[in-house]
């Protein structure tokens, strides 16, 4: 029994090494666009669908607004998901310099409010290329501009590019940050790699006709979050090989870890919860390896106390799991500018183990609270 469990534990171990090397891979093989100075002809519609941001909302739309686009190819549209707080008063102060406030009115109850408001504000919208971030998003003045350039540069259908934390006050917000390293790795080296499959909706752009081409959020409509991982999938599997990931630092957008464990929580189930409609067998295998590697070193863990073979057998799992993460993860906080946070590392490791097998059961539960909703 021994032997079996160990050998069933070093392959999934060596399986997830192998995915941490082709994620390492992918990475290393996105190369850093050269900013050219050229005159840009892409007429821009920025998206962000906002439910009770009162706090943040104006500094987001101040960012937008000094963005060094040229102002008359770039419109602003917000499309208010039924606020109950000042969010919409906010926007309508904004109307004088072109910002566009799209109120929602749905009187039925539905699962995917913010599918609904982007899809809405596309309807609407008088640009070709759609550019989504959230209300309380943070980004430089030449975010848009490098974006557009390589759009137009690569004649990419879509867009995905990097998002961190910031302004972190605790040790719990800084190990968000580190963990929402990996992940927007993930999306950038599944890119790398030209297997496009993950992103973030922070900081995401595609063309309108595109959007139309693939039938938009229809056959994801159900669900209330995949606005942009499933839709991503959507495209790469229309438009393979034209989705690109911008690694650049000036096109990095900024938004806050949760301050609680709960918060952290609901926001992780929401995001697990759109795993049940992956398409690519590749990514499903890429999810459940990464899930069983770490339900192995939990079980290994117990059983140690019934045999201590087990305890050795669990160090060599966590030793390569620390060597081969902190490989993987260096590159990213160089990118990121916050090297320090790899130090964070064999405190986050241990933590991450337990947390990963804990959300990929609830994942499967797709009932949530999100934004004052219970939604699925």
């Amino acid at each position: 029994m021994i032997v079996l469990l160990s050998i069933i534990s070093l392959f999934v171990t060596a399986v997830y090494l192998f995915l941490l090397c082709y994620l390492t891979i992918g990475w290393a093989r996105l190369t850093t666009p050269k900013t050219i100075i050229k005159a840009f002809n892409t007429k821009v519609t920025i998206l962000i669908a906002a439910r009770n941001e009162e706090d943040k909302i104006a500094l987001t739309i101040d960012d937008i607004l000094a963005q060094d686009y040229p102002a008359h190819l770039f419109e602003l549209i917000i499309a208010d998901d039924h606020s109950t707080d000042r969010t919409a008063e906010i926007i309508r102060g904004y109307a004088d310099r072109g910002v566009r406030l799209l109120q929602l009115r749905d009187d039925k109850v539905l699962n995917s409010y913010k599918k609904r408001a982007i899809a809405e504000a596309i309807r609407i919208s008088t640009g070709d290329f759609m550019v989504a971030t959230d209300a309380d998003c943070r980004m430089g003045p030449q975010w848009l501009s490098c974006i557009i350039n390589y759009h137009e540069s690569n004649d990419l259908v879509m867009i995905s590019s990097p998002v961190t934390y910031f302004e972190e006050k605790t040790l719990f917000e800084y190990m968000q940050t580190l963990e929402f390293m990996y992940l927007i790795g993930i999306g950038g080296a599944f890119i790398g790699n030209k297997k496009a499959s993950n992103c973030n909706g922070a900081n995401f752009a595609y063309r309108k006709d595109v959007f139309y081409a693939v039938g938009g959020f229809s056959g994801i409509e159900e669900l209330a979050s995949g606005d942009d991982e499933l839709l991503l999938q959507k495209v790469a599997a229309k438009y393979p090989g034209r989705i690109g990931f911008l690694k650049r630092r000036e096109a990095i957008v900024y938004t806050h870890a949760k301050h609680t464990i709960k918060e952290f929580m609901q926001q992780r189930r929401r995001w697990a919860s759109k795993s049940t409609k992956y398409k690519d067998p590749k990514v499903i295998v890429f999810a459940v390896c990464i899930w069983l590697f770490n339900l192995s070193i939990i079980v290994n863990t117990m059983l140690g106390f019934y045999d201590a073979s087990y305890f050795k057998l669990v160090l060599l799992q966590v030793s390569l799991k620390y060597v081969f993460e902190f490989a993987y993860l260096l590159p990213l906080t160089l990118f990121f500018k916050r090297a320090w946070l790899i130090s964070l590392l064999i405190i986050l490791i241990p933590i991450h183990v337990f947390y990963f097998v804990y959300i990929g059961i609830l994942g499967n539960n797709r009932k949530y609270h999100w934004k004052g909703r219970n939604v699925q």
